[in-house]
């Protein structure tokens, strides 16, 4: 249970740095939010994003560890891009406005978020 929550507010705070650094691509919340409805919005995305990296990421990575070998590791690229775009959709659901302006920027977003969660991971010493 600690690893999930450490996991989910490292989540968290690379989601941050990705929308803070992608701007109108990549957006949690409404702009006219206050601080307390954006913080909410941004925990509530992590978690969306937390589940489907630990329970959907894990088995679509195994099924495709062959094209992952062949690429070089791209492929994984491509992955955290679709799971990203998947955290989009299911949040949509509950209208909770997280919008990614397409793949491509799914693409830069995913490597955004990869950087910062091991930059952060880096300083609270979590181990994923």
């Amino acid at each position: 249970m600690e690893r999930f929550l450490s996991t989910w507010l490292v989540s968290a705070v690379a989601l941050s740095v990705a929308a803070w650094l992608l701007g109108t691509h990549m957006n949690i919340g409404d702009s006219g939010d206050s601080t307390t409805d954006s913080v909410v919005a941004v925990l509530v995305v992590a978690l969306v994003f937390t589940f489907v990296n630990s329970l959907i990421g894990p088995i679509i990575k195994v099924l495709s560890l062959p094209f992952i070998v062949l690429t070089l590791g791209l492929a994984l690229l491509v992955i955290n891009a679709l799971l990203l775009l998947l955290t989009e959709r299911i949040t949509d659901a509950f209208d909770i406005g997280f919008t990614i302006e397409g793949f491509w920027w799914a693409v830069v977003a995913s490597v955004v978020i990869s950087v910062s969660q091991g930059v952060v991971n880096a300083f609270v010493g979590s181990h994923d």
